[in-house]
């Protein structure tokens, strides 16, 4: 036998099931839909940049189920949602209070009409502000203590049956 030809044979007695043997171990399954869909969706928005996370309003008619910017600085709170111009139907954005007290928002800067939801200590809609005026720089306020604000867009609470009394869990 030549070199050559002692060469080729090893490199067939060895390295081909050496490759197929590699190429069939996979420690990884194959991702399914909800692995998929759960990784593309973001948890920073990329207009805002702000985390976003689910939220959950419970009304008499179910779950209503939103993906929500987090307002959690005070300068993340004052810019708002400020100069956008659109908002997605499920989508909006939750203000966490650093402490419970009335709360009131304006709509300065604010092109879109908003519903502007007041939730208090139990986690339950005290009042909402529906259809506030873009750019109006009228106090919103809460009418009781408020621990969060959370606004969608204008019209939306009432569309979905969100009410005074419903549970916001985020």
């Amino acid at each position: 036998m030549t070199t050559a030809s002692v060469l080729k044979f090893l490199r067939r007695a060895i390295l081909l099931p050496a490759i197929i043997a590699l190429s069939a171990c996979s420690t990884q399954a194959a991702p399914d839909a909800a692995s998929t869909s759960a990784a593309q969706s973001p948890s920073v928005h990329p207009e805002s940049g702000l985390e976003v996370i689910d939220l959950s309003v419970t009304t008499s008619a179910g779950p209503r189920n939103f993906r929500v910017e987090v307002a959690a600085t005070p300068q993340e709170q004052q810019r708002g949602l400020m100069f956008r111009t659109e908002l997605g139907p499920d989508e909006g954005m939750i203000f966490p209070l650093a402490q419970v007290r009335m709360a009131s928002f304006w709509m300065r800067n604010t092109v879109i009409p908003l519903d502007i939801i007041f939730i208090g200590p139990d986690n339950r809609i005290i009042n909402i502000a529906a259809n506030t005026v873009p750019y109006s720089e009228s106090p919103v306020p809460s009418d009781a203590p408020a621990k969060a604000v959370l606004e969608l867009n204008g019209g939306r609470a009432a569309e979905l049956g969100i009410a005074p009394g419903d549970l916001v869990t985020w």
